[in-house]
């Protein structure tokens, strides 16, 4: 295969040394009865993969000097369904935590929920209508630590109650962090099923209340966290609008698109803006 121009998109040397690891070993694991390891480098099916997470394009229109749509969505559909994604994803969130000097695992979360349009080809059966939101669709729910980084996720369908996305985020809290977390920190749509249940897990539930003086958007304590990473997430353009087929595709493009953050900070790298992107290419 000749050299191709790199996209934006793309990992570095130093980003793909993060991920490779991870990658290698699950090639291993998955070696063919004839010992063939497949016409694809795996970085240019990351990079694939990344490149769809940012631009939002469809799989049919993946550029043709990129891994073909089939090979792509079956790593893609396999790394989702055994949890490969979420494994890089947690190894590279350790990282990053403990170059900012905090434990691996975090002893407090913030939750929150997210309603998103979903497209047209999206089955009826796995959406909704959120009815405070009028948004048609479905639910992203997050949890987060302090530093913003995404402990887990969740994807309902848009109808679905805050209580339902709030107790499966905490029970994925209380798994993804060996019952570290201790407080959770959540909005009032979040009602007292969520902190009832957490309290059977042993985290604390607290509800910050907004203040009714408060005129438009204003930051809450603690809070903002999950607020700033949902707005680094939709710089992500396949997550704009949920475009997946299953809920468990719309969760892995969540944490495809924390790893490639997750990455770029490692390694010092900035990730371009839209803007800045249209600016380059004028």
């Amino acid at each position: 295969m000749s050299e191709r121009r790199p996209y934006p998109s793309d990992l570095s040397d130093e980003q793909w040394s993060l991920i490779e690891p991870v990658i290698t070993a699950w090639k291993d694991r998955h070696r063919s009865v004839s010992g063939h390891q497949g016409a694809c480098a795996m970085r240019e099916i990351v990079n694939a993969i990344l490149y769809q997470s940012r631009t939002g394009c469809q799989w049919a229109y993946l550029p043709h000097d990129l891994p073909p749509k089939s090979a792509t969505y079956y790593y893609f559909a396999a790394w989702r369904d055994d949890g490969t994604d979420q494994v890089i994803h947690e190894f590279l969130r350790c990282q990053v935590r403990e170059r900012a000097r905090r434990l691996e695992d975090p002893t407090l979360a913030v939750l929150d929920t997210q309603s998103v349009h979903a497209a047209a080809g999206v089955p009826a059966s796995t959406t909704g209508r959120d009815p405070a939101k009028r948004v048609p669709g479905r639910k992203r729910g997050l949890a987060v630590d302090v530093l913003g980084l995404v402990i887990a996720v969740t994807v309902l369908a848009a109808h679905a109650h805050d209580n339902a996305a709030g107790t499966a985020l905490v029970d994925q809290v209380a798994e993804n962090t060996g019952g570290t977390v201790r407080k959770a920190v959540v909005d009032q749509g979040f009602k007292n099923q969520v902190t009832a249940h957490g309290a059977r897990l042993g985290i604390d539930v607290e509800t910050v209340e907004r203040n009714p003086q408060n005129q438009g958007f204003v930051p809450q304590p603690k809070r903002w966290r999950v607020e700033q990473t949902y707005g680094i997430l939709i710089l992500h353009r396949r997550l704009v609008r949920d475009y997946e087929h299953r809920p468990s595709s719309s969760v892995s493009r969540v944490y495809w698109a924390m790893t490639h953050v997750m990455a770029r900070r490692l390694t010092g790298a900035n990730s371009p803006t839209w803007r800045e992107t249209q600016v380059v290419a004028g």
